[in-house]
């Protein structure tokens, strides 16, 4: 197999790098005459060049990376959809709903591959908490929050939540196997003008589980966080920590003469593989294009994360009126 990675940015580097480490990469495309001459001296061996076109009429190329700004995904995937090409597109899919769908329909007709990197959900922790929701060690799943916090990586052309929500979001939904009824949105932008440099994402889901999805560049120190809270046990993903990432606790709270005692837990480790999520997310994808299987991560979990950020993008706009989703489409049950 051979591979095109386009875009050689502060993601891009890392695709580079693993797909490299796979033996599958083939070239590399950037407008950055400096940084491919830098990457040329780490993979000697790799093509470079500054023509998307080029890759797109190169018929030994089976796939395309896609790691530029979000504003350039869809004409990216949409052209090498086209050209015939099996396409992997870093998170957000693209801007626009309509715009995924319109790549979904492409893949589909073309019958090519088309992969969004929504790469926590091949983080071994993620995969090991779903497992454990499934088989109900947890209970009824209650609430889910996370934060996404961290002082830098400021955006100009995308907003924080668009920047770091996806992450969280396609977990939750993942997590909880459905699309909220309504989300609301809260934000500040204080660097620039409107563009939020914080916000709080509430998720309202169908029988009253709740999520919330806390994302700023202006935070004093790095957390990445995922709590889940069940009626019988509560998790954490804490994935800042070396070790023990994932924690499970209990829930014990009894009634005393009229008042609620909870009773303080001790967090378990709890056992995962020590495999790179990187690295999982991009043998999925090579898989699926060797075996011509639909990614975890298709055009339709891209679409519904998607929906989720302009719901929450116009409750933001609207200082935080609560907005209905439409339930036509985003009530389908998700793929798992």
């Amino acid at each position: 197999m051979r591979i095109a990675v386009v875009g050689a940015g502060y993601w891009g580097i890392n695709l580079i790098r693993v797909f490299h480490r796979m033996g599958v990469l083939s070239r590399i495309c950037d407008s950055s005459t400096a940084a491919l001459e830098t990457l040329a001296k780490t993979y000697p061996e790799v093509e470079m060049g500054n023509s998307l076109e080029a890759i797109l009429a190169d018929p030994d190329i089976d796939a395309v990376v896609i790691a530029t700004p979000a504003e350039c995904h869809y004409e990216m995937a949409s052209k090498a959809l086209r050209a015939g090409k099996d396409v992997y597109v870093e998170k957000p899919l693209t801007l626009h709903c309509a715009e995924a769908e319109e790549l979904t329909s492409l893949a589909e007709r073309r019958r090519r591959i088309l992969m969004v990197g929504h790469l926590l959900k091949f983080h071994p922790a993620i995969t090991r908490l779903k497992e454990m929701i499934e088989q109900g060690e947890l209970g009824r799943i209650e609430y889910v929050y996370s934060n996404r916090l961290n002082l830098g990586k400021v955006r100009r052309e995308e907003n924080a939540l668009w920047s770091f929500a996806p992450h969280d979001i396609s977990v939750i939904l993942f997590l909880l196997n459905q699309m909220p009824i309504q989300v609301t949105a809260t934000g500040g932008a204080y660097l620039q003008p409107n563009v939020a440099d914080v916000t709080v994402s509430t998720m309202l889901f169908d029988r009253g589980a709740r999520a919330h999805v806390f994302v700023s560049w202006l935070h004093p120190y790095k957390e990445q966080k995922l709590v889940v809270v069940g009626e019988r046990r509560m998790a954490v993903f804490d994935d800042i920590r070396k070790t023990d990432k994932l924690q499970l606790f209990g829930k014990k709270i009894d009634l005393v003469n009229g008042q609620y005692v909870a009773a303080k837990p001790e967090g378990l480790p709890v056992a995962l593989s020590q495999d790179e999520p990187l690295l999982l997310e991009c043998q999925h994808f090579v898989e699926c294009v060797e075996k011509r299987r639909t990614p975890i991560t298709d055009g339709h979990d891209g679409w519904r994360v998607l929906k989720v950020l302009e719901a929450s993008q116009r409750s933001l706009s609207m200082n935080g009126e609560p907005v209905q989703l439409d339930l036509v489409r985003s009530g389908e049950v998700l793929r798992v």
